[in-house]
């Protein structure tokens, strides 16, 4: 058959493994995809020292690539928001199918995009978006097709991952930690998008809406980051059987989704608590299969590069395929009138468990006002740990809450941190069982 022609924009870490994997593994992959998969043109700033590209058509201006005639599929792995939305629509608009590994393109622009696809006919595949070469999408989208999703919980940023794995095994504090996954490569030299999880909710967005059939919608996601937790929370969640995992969580209810990416204690007996490292693991559960997990590399050169030859695979495949029947870009058929109008939840409205940490002056009746506090919005306490007082003779306390509103711990933790015997603010990290009954 005739061979598809690929053209790939960005040559960094992904881009020079998709260059390799595709090389390197031409002849299995032609054989999968019934016909050959071919580079026909490349476009780059720098290229990555294991790619080499002698006798491919370069250039160092993207744009040729989403214009070249001879490009049937261009691969978008420049990254960022402006340059990426303006290349993928010029691709688009020239008739070209796009691959892309962009999550914040996707999770910011991605509704443009697929309307401007779907009006042209074309495919837009991102399984490298999320997760890196673990294939969530393609799972959700279709190997889950016959489920009504209840929730997603996931591990899906590495670097945060990596952070709180270190912390746990080696007492060591978060800023000892972030320098060290620096050093190594695993955190950028600003680390906010990783760290203040704008990184995860870019992935829990486009999770979200496969997942239950709703727009993309990431200005909606509630974030919050890993750099408040102490080394002190690590050993007292540990302590109460927990442990303390950046996740991603969307969930089903009556009142709307919930999207929302942060510290979260999870018990030490689930899946997620025993992913390690710069390793991603999502878990979904689905009212027909249960509770399914998905586990592996969320990034790097190859393992990213297995998930953007695994769509232009795809693409191969159905580039024939009349568009009304390929698999739909978000998994639910249509552009519009298929869109559930599902309300993502404001944060305040989440219900889930508390762990809280104080500081408090070691005086008589300081710890009965605190559950005072508590009690008149609603809350109750599950656990408490009051330990030694410390120099200055303050005394930490740890507090476990039952479920509550977060509007009620909101109001609560203003209270208490408007004690005068308490000093600085209240720690509050959320719990979640993630039980196959949630």
């Amino acid at each position: 058959m005739k061979p598809v022609r690929v053209g790939i924009c960005g040559l960094g870490t992904v881009g020079g493994g998709t260059f390799n994997v595709l090389t390197r593994n031409a002849d299995d992959i032609a054989r999968r995809a019934g016909r050959p998969i071919v580079i026909e043109q490349v476009a780059h700033r720098s290229i990555h020292p294991d790619c080499d590209i002698t006798g491919i058509n370069a250039t160092s201006d993207v744009f040729e690539v989403a214009t070249n005639p001879n490009v049937d599929v261009l691969v978008e792995l420049i990254g960022g928001y402006d340059i990426a939305r303006e290349l993928v629509l010029t691709a688009i608009e020239n008739g070209k199918h796009v691959v892309t590994a962009n999550k914040a393109l996707i999770a910011v622009h991605g509704n443009e995009i697929f309307k401007a696809a779907h009006e042209k006919g074309v495919i837009v595949a991102f399984e490298a978006a999320v997760a890196g070469g673990i294939p969530v999408i393609k799972s959700l989208r279709e190997g889950l097709g016959a489920n009504r999703i209840e929730w997603v919980a996931g591990i899906i940023n590495g670097t945060g991952n990596y952070i709180l794995t270190h912390m746990r095994d080696e007492g060591r504090a978060f800023e000892d930690v972030l320098a060290e996954a620096q050093a190594l490569g695993y955190a950028e030299s600003d680390p906010t998008f990783d760290v203040e999880g704008i990184d995860a909710a870019h992935k829990l967005t486009i999770l979200a809406s496969i997942a239950y059939g709703v727009p993309l919608q990431f200005e909606k996601a509630f974030t919050e980051g890993i750099s408040r937790i102490t080394a002190e929370d690590v050993e007292q969640a540990d302590n109460l059987g927990y442990v303390i995992k950046h996740l991603g969580i969307s969930k089903r209810t009556d009142q709307g989704l919930e999207l929302r990416v942060h510290p979260t204690l999870i018990p030490k007996e689930r899946l997620l608590a025993n992913v390690h490292g710069v390793k991603n693991a999502i878990a979904v559960m689905g009212d027909a299969v249960g509770p399914t997990l998905y586990y592996g590399a969320g990034a790097g050169a190859e393992p990213t590069a297995s998930a953007v030859v695994a769509d232009l695979l795809d693409v191969a495949r159905d580039i024939s395929t009349e568009h009304r029947y390929r698999v739909p870009y978000l998994a639910f058929s249509g552009i519009d009138e298929d869109v559930s109008q599902l309300p993502i939840m404001p944060m305040e409205d989440i219900i889930t468990a508390y762990y809280l940490r104080l500081l408090a002056v070691d005086r008589p009746g300081v710890l009965a006002r605190v559950a005072t506090i508590l009690s008149e919005q609603g809350i109750s306490i599950e656990a408490l740990i009051q330990k030694e007082a410390t120099e200055g003779e303050l005394v930490p306390i740890i507090l476990l809450t039952h479920r509550t509103k977060e509007k009620q711990m909101n109001e609560a933790i203003r209270e208490i941190e408007s004690m005068a015997d308490i000093a600085g603010p209240v720690t509050r990290i959320r719990v979640e069982s993630l039980s196959e009954g949630e």
